[in-house]
């Protein structure tokens, strides 16, 4: 599908501007802004559990209460381990991008302010792991190898595009778990503020990846739209830990196993891309060429 520009109204600088403006009266100090002396609620969940990666196969019907919320509180420090070192992947990705703009561009001060906003979330979900008392869930040791060796090609339309799958991915498990109310007080609110932050986050990407499509070669473009795809295809699938599965008590193979042929967490998978697909192809940014890998992702039929 052909790439569509921006309205004249809404420039890159236009949008960054308003970012700003909006950053000075909705931004949060994770050290003031959350109580984290408040004890947590015994029998609340740490996630939806419907969303759960477990939820419905043979081994959740085997799990009793107690262990399906532990599976919760382990799941989520999971997203919010492996969310965190992405979120510092997109840190060094802007300051990359930083090292060839004007300084004068308001452009240039929003991802600077964007990169601030960024270092407070990782603390955020560091403090967040320490209050849950989980193992320090992180990706697996070959994707940091592959992003430290393959980051350098991104440039601004793969830096774009995979800040959008990293942050509107979480975006919508975080919406939902921030409404519901069987979730822990911390947690949601945990969620609405990263919510809050990183719907500017979502609005900066989404047009600078307008502008760079716009102003693209065409072999430039096929070129991020395979690189794209592909980081997708190895960054969706380690959200999840496997080992938070032997974590609370379960054969971590099994479970695997389990959670990859679930019917209902390949739907929650799907439902979590919606947005995300739809943009990024509107955009120019999926072909058909990509689409295998963006089903290994398991954000596509």
């Amino acid at each position: 599908m052909p790439h569509r520009s921006l309205p004249q109204a809404q420039t890159p600088e236009s949008v960054a501007q308003r970012l700003l403006r909006t950053s000075v009266a909705h931004s949060f100090d994770p050290a003031t802004d959350i109580d984290w002396e408040a004890p947590l609620e015994e029998g609340a969940w740490f996630c939806v559990p419907e969303r759960l990666s477990l939820y419905g196969t043979p081994l959740w019907e085997k799990m009793d209460q107690r262990q399906r919320i532990e599976l919760s509180r382990h799941e989520f420090a999971s997203l919010a381990g492996v969310g965190s070192w992405l979120e510092l992947c997109l840190i060094q990705m802007l300051a990359r991008y930083l090292t060839s703009r004007n300084l004068k561009d308001p452009r240039t001060h929003y991802a600077l302010k964007e990169m601030g906003d960024e270092t407070r979330h990782v603390t955020m979900f560091g403090m967040l792991h320490r209050k849950l008392d989980c193992p320090e869930y992180g990706p697996p040791a070959y994707l940091r190898r592959v992003f430290t060796a393959g980051s350098l090609a991104f440039q601004d339309l793969t830096t774009f595009a995979l800040t959008l799958v990293t942050e509107e991915l979480l975006d919508r498990f975080q919406r939902e778990i921030a409404r519901d109310e069987r979730v822990q007080p911390l947690i949601r609110r945990i969620c609405r503020i990263h919510v809050i932050e990183e719907a500017r986050h979502v609005s900066f990407a989404r047009t600078e990846l307008r502008h760079a499509m716009a102003h693209a070669s065409p072999p430039r473009r096929a070129f991020h739209r395979h690189l794209t795809a592909l980081a997708a295809s190895l960054d969706v699938p380690c959200l999840l830990d496997p080992a938070l599965y032997r974590a609370v008590g379960l054969d971590p193979d099994e479970a695997r196993r389990q959670a990859r042929s679930n019917p209902h967490f390949k739907e929650t998978m799907l439902w979590s891309g919606e947005k995300l697909i739809a943009f990024l192809a509107e955009t120019g940014m999926i072909g058909r060429a990509q689409y295998p890998w963006w089903r290994r992702a398991g954000l596509m039929r």
